[in-house]
């Protein structure tokens, strides 16, 4: 049933509480009609069953009473006395059948005269003994009710029986003549019901305002949860000023009377400032109000909604606790600003010192008056603290409001007693609190007089902070307060340990980077030439900048100036991609490589092939350690100057093209072929030669020296051509003037700037004869060579010269083909070269007693200085060299 309601409910759309009101007494009126009609239908059936047994009983016993059926019987031939009289009976009694049959059941007459003769269709054992049988049937009409009642003659025997029977249907016509009547009071009876209904429905929606069951449930529930439940005061006032409502928090709050209820405000005992505020009715929010010891937040509003009684509702919060939390919570919040603030502005460089003067700085005047930070000294240098010189500590920051203070200043070294707070907490670890100063409690063991004219200044109080990383104490901050006149309390204790403690990682930050970039550029400068080596072939200057610790960190950018046999020298500038220690030590491979090849006297296209077959074998072995990162991206630029033709060859693998600078002024760029950078493998590289007059100037950098964020690099090598670009300037001008136009304050990259100014040696130092391949000739070869010498001044070389001269001209008229060239070279020392159209190089050996020859290369080596060979385009020359007292 409900759920048919509620289809029939949701049908008709009828969610009001009216609605489903009128639906549900509609229904019940419904119903009770229906049930009265089955009644009336149910009490009609049992009538006129009722009735049926009354009548053919009736009518039986009326024809078995007759004198006349019973004298009928006893003739020969009842049926023809009974048959029309029975059918006369029948019809004026209204009933189906009257059948008079003999005592065994055989038919005297029917209706039909085919059935006479015929045994009764019934029961008839009890009127054959003088009873009457009543029963009722179903038969083709219906429900039938039929009645056997004995024939008794004057002697109490039964001469015959008498049936009557009516069907059922034709007594209860009379009751269906009744139903319409039923139906058409049900129906007045219901239309009374429903406007009833509707008049009642259409009241109860205006009081419930069109709202449904569940919103009426909901309703109450938030009402009995605001009255009961809400830990938040709430009354409602009357548009006339008299209180509606209050729950039990606005009656805690106020301490309102329990029949307050329907009276006016002033008449609630409340206090003047709050009643007043609830008379007045006028908007506010959370305006704080004193009742009694409580502090409460009201919030009012006017009810403005129309059509309404009108009034206003007032909210009531009690502030008492949230007042002293919400002081506690902003003092959490200001300590959470400043350590976020902290971690931003401490820790901004890489830098020790620097550092902890942030420190120092950022918690002036925030959380002290005065700070000091004192590191162990061996920190401020990058190198690891060590707990031997804990009592002596270097004072590396000091900041406060004023600049007189009697603290100790910046700088020195301060040995702080064990027993005073600096020395206990860097001993210990421990945060130390003096709260009072003035109390000397053992803090001014240190130095009493100094400890007097603090407290005299106004220094009252002072905390201890070690600073702590990584397990290891660096040193002690020291927080002093003077102005500010509330003492430091156990609770600062915790922020000054935060504050510290961030710093302490940001200074052992910086500490490592300078202890590593100090590594960096300690190997760096010594993979680097400490000093040029002494040549003539050309002057040099340099300049040499690592990157600034903190921006890229040393690199593995290096030059060098390589002196070569015949008064040659290689002049070499290098870049190795990447900084730290990886680099520099990379930086040293490459330059001890680039040493090793040029013994070979290789041209330098050959040089850089070699190197660059190097860097290969070097980075397949690295391929299996993934912490180890490959060379490939290294760069290089190898020139050789020879002062006797003046003719500069230079190859390039990947690196800058080098500017020269003519003795005019003009500088322009070479055009070296740029090769590949070193590491990449099968790639030629190419060679230029360039004729230099005397006095021109070769200028090689690396990157470092002309990348800009702010510049294209071909506008920054536009620029330092300009820079280098003037007549009359030395190689170390023409650095500084380079130098200062190029580089920033603080380079990212490594600079390296090499500048040599060409040298040439003429025919005062220099001269050569050919020699014919006939060994007559090694005669005229010596005897020009001795006056030459005499010419120099050099005879006491002479004999020497003359022994060089005569095995290794010899060797080439026997043992290699034309054409033969002798050159002697006066520089730093004497060179003698003897060059041939072979390749084949001779080979040093030791020969014994019995042997003719092979004794003539170790006599030369055995009285020159230096010998070695070297491979031309059209042979070889095989060269020594004799160390002159004399400089040329």
């Amino acid at each position: 049933m409900h759920q048919l309601i509620g289809r029939v409910r949701s049908w008709l759309g009828l969610r009001t509480v009216a609605g489903q009101v009128f639906l549900l007494q509609a229904v019940v009126v419904l119903i009770l009609v229906v049930a009265a009609v089955a009644a009336l239908l149910l009490q009609s059936k049992a009538d006129a069953v009722r009735e049926a047994r009354n009548r053919s009983l009736a009518v039986a016993t009326a024809i078995a009473a007759s004198p006349s059926v019973r004298q009928a019987l006893s003739s020969p031939n009842p049926t023809a006395a009974l048959q029309q009289q029975a059918e006369e009976t029948r019809k004026r009694s209204a009933v189906d059948f009257v059948v008079i049959m003999s005592p065994t059941g055989i038919r005297y007459t029917h209706p039909n005269r085919a059935e006479i003769g015929r045994h009764y269709i019934g029961s008839i054992e009890a009127a054959q003994h003088g009873g009457i049988v009543t029963e009722t049937t179903a038969g083709t009409l219906g429900p039938s009710v039929r009645t056997v009642v004995p024939v008794i003659a004057g002697d109490g025997k039964v001469v015959g029986l008498v049936a009557a029977g009516i069907t059922v249907k034709r007594v209860s016509v009379a009751a269906d003549r009744q139903v319409p009547l039923v139906l058409a009071a049900t129906g007045v009876v219901l239309s009374a019901a429903t406007g009833g209904t509707a008049l009642i429905s259409r009241r109860l929606r205006r009081q419930t305002h069109g709202l449904g069951p569940a919103q009426m449930t909901r309703m109450y529930e938030h009402h009995d949860a605001v009255l009961h439940s809400v830990r938040e005061g709430v009354l409602i006032v009357d548009a006339q000023g008299c209180l509606l409502l209050a729950n039990d928090e606005a009656r805690r709050l106020l301490q309102l009377r329990t029949d307050g209820e329907g009276r006016p405000i002033p008449e609630l005992g409340l206090e003047r400032k709050a009643e007043q505020l609830l008379e007045s009715g006028r908007a506010s929010t959370d305006e704080v109000i004193e009742v009694g010891d409580r502090l409460l937040a009201v919030s009012q509003r006017p009810m403005v909604q129309q059509p309404g009684p009108g009034g206003w509702v007032a909210t009531l919060r009690d502030t008492t606790e949230l007042r002293a939390l919400m002081g506690r919570v902003e003092v959490v919040q200001e300590r959470l600003k400043l350590l976020y603030d902290a971690g931003i502005r401490i820790g901004t460089t890489l830098d020790v010192t620097h550092t902890a003067q942030e420190l120092a700085e950022f918690a002036v005047p925030r959380f002290a008056d005065y700070v000091t930070v004192d590191l162990v000294d061996a920190v401020v240098r990058g190198e690891e603290a060590s707990q031997l010189s804990a009592a002596e500590l270097r004072r590396v920051a000091l900041q406060g409001i004023r600049k007189d203070v009697p603290l100790y200043p910046p700088g020195g070294l301060i040995k702080f007693n064990p027993s005073t707070p600096q020395g206990s907490g860097f001993d210990s670890g421990q945060m130390v609190l003096e709260a009072d100063m003035g109390a000397f409690s053992g803090w001014q063991a240190q130095d009493p007089d100094r400890a007097r004219k603090l407290v005299a200044y106004g220094i009252h109080s002072m905390i201890v902070a070690p600073l702590r990383a990584r397990g290891v104490i660096l040193g002690v901050a020291t927080f002093w307060r003077s102005k500010e006149p509330t003492p430091f309390t156990r609770e600062d204790l915790s922020l000054a340990e935060e504050l510290v403690a961030r710093a302490a990682v940001s200074i052992d930050n910086a500490r490592r980077f300078t202890r590593e970039h100090t590594m960096a550029v300690t190997l760096q400068r010594s993979l680097l030439p400490h000093a040029l080596p002494e040549q003539s072939a050309v002057d040099v200057a340099h300049r040499y900048l690592p990157a600034e610790a903190g921006l890229g960190g040393v690199g593995g950018d290096w030059f060098d100036v390589i002196p070569l046999p015949g008064a040659r020298v290689a002049i070499v500038v290098g870049d190795v991609v990447g900084h730290g220690l990886h680099a520099t030590a990379t930086m040293g491979q490459l330059r001890t490589a680039v040493h090793n090849f040029s013994t070979l006297d290789l041209p330098p296209d050959e040089l850089l092939w070699h190197l660059d077959e190097l860097v290969t074998r070097i980075d397949q072995d690295r391929d299996g350690d993934s912490d180890t990162p490959t060379l490939t991206g290294a760069t290089c630029l190898y020139a050789v100057y020879d002062p006797v033709s003046r003719l500069c060859t230079m190859a390039s693998a990947g690196h800058l093209e080098p500017i020269i600078v003519r003795p005019d002024g003009h500088a322009d760029l070479p055009r070296v072929p740029v090769g590949p950078p070193l590491g990449l493998g099968g790639l030629p590289y190419e060679k230029t030669e360039i004729l230099l007059p005397e006095n021109s100037s070769i200028a090689l950098y690396t990157d470092g020296l002309i990348e800009d964020r702010q510049r294209d690099i071909d506008e920054s090598i536009e620029r330092l051509r300009r820079a280098l670009g003037h007549a009359g300037r030395t190689p170390d001008q023409m650095c500084q003037a380079a130098m200062d136009a190029m580089l920033p304050a603080a380079p990212r990259d490594d600079v390296a700037l090499i500048v040599a100014r060409t040298r040439l040696l003429d025919g005062k130092h220099t001269v050569s004869w050919a020699v014919p391949s006939d060994p007559s000739a090694v005669a005229g070869v010596r005897a020009a060579a001795t006056q030459c010498l005499l010419d120099w001044g050099l005879e006491e070389e002479a004999f020497t010269v003359e022994l060089v001269l005569s095995e290794l001209v010899t060797n080439a008229i026997r043992h290699a083909t034309g054409p033969i060239g002798v050159r002697l070279i006066r520089d730093r020392s004497l060179i003698c070269e003897v060059s041939d159209g072979s390749s084949v190089s001779p080979h040093l050996r030791r020969a014994t007693t019995m042997d003719e020859g092979g004794r003539g290369l170790f006599l030369v080596a055995q009285f020159a200085d230096r010998w070695g060979t070297r491979y031309t385009s059209d042979g070889k020359v095989i060269w020594t060299e004799q160390q002159l007292n004399a400089q040329p």
